[in-house]
């Protein structure tokens, strides 16, 4: 099948097209469009005309059209688990649970957008404000581009076109090469739903082209952008005065106390270290276990990782499938060589089998070898012992990323200690830094980015504060 633009509410054809295959045996999907850069604005010109519209819509048709969304995904539910289970890779269950997190991201914006509102200002609190009152609205930006990941191909979408239909925005859409078929899904549910023409129009090609024809483009407002560390830092340098949320790299770690059930917690952290083959911003990479109990953790870990089962992502018994090329698995397997050349200990995994890398434990991992200060984005997980929970948290801290830590333990004096000097976006107290719900403020500090997702904070990124004040 032939995937055309989706430019002005219609699909357009295309000088020429890439042939997108499965990451897990190399079979063709499709043959995807190559926006050049009249399309690209072509989509930017059509997308402010639309603006215009959403601009004057009623927060309630805003609403309904996301409800509609919300509708129609449910109706197609195995549909779309389906397509991003096939471009992605991503084992079934994993991608249904998706599917599932994006309806619920949808109905998060539809209730947002019926609550966007200001506040009162009392401005006689100052001398010289006598006799005047004041409030605040927020009005959307207007033009909004969206570059997103492979990861989660519909999720990750919806957490940047959910907000920003909701607060009257029109969007431009760049979704991950190998990922693109989800996008252009929801752009047919948007459509269908009644958005006006040109609101949402999703572009297919080069990163570099469109991002940079974005990113240095007067008319869009604001970039959102979840990907690389290093283009982060470009399009930062790029946007002038645009509005730029990023959400970027990390290497989430976990800190374990001495005082903690193991059978209870390890099941958990082997889930976050290894879903969707580690390939989540905020898997598990790095665990940091008291001294006294390392050994049993070590132990019960591996245990637990070897029940894990490798297949087709569309086998329902499927854990672990392939990452999403193959210069991946290869990049992922040479870290994890010379992590055991400078000394770590395998315990277990590091083969590769059909694309496919092996869940892969890691013992007493040097906090300077690349499995560890680099983000690895693979099934690879390393066990590190602690003499204290305050050596956890300096080498929590010692990495340049700081999205999201988790802590297990029992005193509550040490759980309020790390909440304040682990230095992240969010600390997941007896749970691992894998936890997100759609509606929580998301996002971190370091090089893991600027700004938050989350629908309602994500509105606050993409509208504009206006204060109005009456002489009375």
């Amino acid at each position: 099948m032939k995937r055309k633009l989706w430019i002005n509410g219609k699909e357009i054809d295309s000088n020429s097209y890439y042939r997108l295959h499965s990451p897990y045996d190399d079979s063709l999907l499709a043959e995807v469009a190559i926006a050049d850069l009249e399309q690209v604005n072509a989509a930017i010109s059509s997308a402010c005309m639309a603006s215009k519209l959403l601009r004057e819509m009623p927060a309630h048709q805003r609403a309904s059209i996301l409800e509609k969304v919300v509708e129609l995904l449910t109706e197609q539910r195995l549909e779309c688990a389906q397509i991003i289970s096939n471009e992605a890779s991503k084992p079934i269950r994993a991608a249904i649970g998706e599917v599932d997190r994006t309806i619920m991201t949808y109905k998060f914006a539809a209730n947002e957008a019926r609550n966007i509102h200001g506040e009162t200002i009392p401005l006689d609190g100052a001398p010289g404000g006598e006799g005047r009152m004041a409030f605040t609205i927020r009005e959307p930006l207007g033009v909004i581009g969206a570059i997103t990941p492979f990861n989660f191909p519909m999720n990750l979408v919806a957490h940047k076109v959910g907000p920003a239909i909701a607060a009257g925005n029109a969007v431009v859409l760049k979704p991950a090469s190998q990922t693109p078929m989800s996008a252009y899904k929801i752009a047919e549910f948007f459509h269908q739903a009644g958005l006006p023409a040109g609101a949402l129009n999703v572009i297919t090609g080069s990163g570099k082209t469109i991002g940079d024809a974005l990113v240095t483009d007067d008319r869009m407002k604001m970039i959102t952008f979840t990907g690389s560390p290093s283009v982060g830092k470009r399009i930062r340098e790029k946007a002038g005065l645009k509005k730029v949320t990023l959400e970027l790299g990390s290497n989430s770690a976990v800190i374990i106390d001495k005082n903690i059930n193991l059978s209870e917690v390890v099941p958990r952290i082997v889930t976050g270290s290894f879903v969707y083959q580690g390939q989540v911003c905020i898997s598990v990479q790095r665990i940091y276990v008291h001294e006294e109990i390392v050994q049993d953790f070590a132990n019960l870990f591996v245990e637990e990782t070897k029940k894990l089962t490798m297949g087709h992502p569309s086998d329902e018994s499927t854990d672990i499938s392939s990452m999403i090329s193959k210069e991946d698995v290869l990049r992922a397997k040479t870290w994890i060589d010379e992590a055991v050349q400078n000394g770590a200990r395998l315990l277990f995994g590091g083969d590769i089998e059909n694309n496919v890398l092996c869940p892969t434990v890691l013992f007493q991992v040097k906090d300077s070898d690349k499995v560890s200060c680099e983000e690895i984005f693979a099934p690879v997980v390393s066990i590190n012992s602690i003499s204290s929970i305050e050596e956890g948290i300096e080498r929590v801290n010692s990495s340049k990323y700081g999205l999201q830590a988790g802590i297990y333990t029992k005193d509550i004096q040490i759980a309020f200690h790390a909440a304040k000097a682990l230095e992240v976006g969010g600390v997941m107290i007896n749970d691992f830094p894998t936890f997100r719900v759609d509606h929580m403020p998301y996002g971190g500090v370091k090089e893991s980015g600027t700004g938050r997702e989350g629908i309602r904070y994500a509105v606050e990124e993409m509208t504009e504060l206006k204060l109005i004040s009456f002489k009375l």
